[in-house]
């Protein structure tokens, strides 16, 4: 199977040019060797994106893309604190895509057949109807995802296929109260509630799995508990 688009249209938070790219093998040393999916703008790099707050395409009202700085001389938004390093693998993706190197797939579902997905490795799966998301995991192993956009206008959000991610506690409460399943960034071990574990792939609970083995992201349709991790990556700096 071959690195491929499989959607390429409007964002359905803002109709914003976007396309989703799915890459068939990956050397992440937290996931481990998933089918990582990078939704991005088709028509803007990440970093200018992210300067200009153009990534609301992708991201949605997530507070950890920064603060849009268009003036500034940083090549990204000011205090970002999302763990997603842009430079990385969300430009090189965007650069490949512009040179052509990526072909719409056909069979969406062969891609991932027998294999665990990660949906939105970068971007906010709700920016895309959810079909693709049920085609793309119609034969795979399982899959995690994590989305902001609980209560965004026109999001397709899917509690059932994605974790709901809760930037306080009570935005984890209100969820919880809904049945839905959290993933929740902490600023201490201490701050984890009775009802969330720490994420099996985190340093803080001894990085016991990777999490195309430990499939506890997959959503609501799965009994288990909540998820919090501690506050990581090079923006963790700028969390709360």
């Amino acid at each position: 199977m071959q690195n491929s688009i499989i959607y390429q249209g409007p964002s359905l938070l803002d109709g914003s040019p976007i396309v989703v790219v799915a890459l068939v093998k990956s050397s992440n040393k937290k996931t481990g060797d998933m089918v990582q999916t990078y939704i991005i703008r088709a028509d803007m790099d990440p970093l200018k994106a992210s300067k200009y707050g153009l990534d609301f395409a992708v991201c949605g009202d997530c507070k950890h893309r920064g603060e849009a700085d268009p003036d500034g001389t940083g090549k990204q938004a000011k205090k970002r604190s999302c763990y997603v390093t842009l430079f990385h693998g969300p430009l090189q993706v965007y650069k490949s895509f512009k040179k052509g190197n990526y072909k719409p797939a056909g069979d969406i579902s062969g891609l991932a057949r027998g294999r665990m997905v990660r949906l939105g490795t970068y971007g906010d799966p709700a920016a895309v109807p959810s079909h693709i998301w049920d085609a793309l995991l119609k034969d795979s192993a399982g899959h995690t995802g994590y989305t902001h956009q609980n209560n965004a206008p026109g999001a397709d959000v899917r509690p059932d296929l994605t974790m709901i991610s809760a930037d306080s506690l009570q935005d984890a409460k209100i969820a919880w109260q809904s049945k839905r399943r959290t993933f929740r960034i902490i600023t201490a071990v201490s701050d984890k509630q009775s009802n969330e574990i720490l994420c099996p792939a985190s340093e803080e609970a001894g990085r016991k799995a990777q999490c195309n083995t430990c499939k506890l992201c997959m959503g609501s349709h799965q009994t288990a508990p909540s998820i919090a991790i501690v506050a990581h990556g090079n923006g963790a700096a700028y969390i709360n």
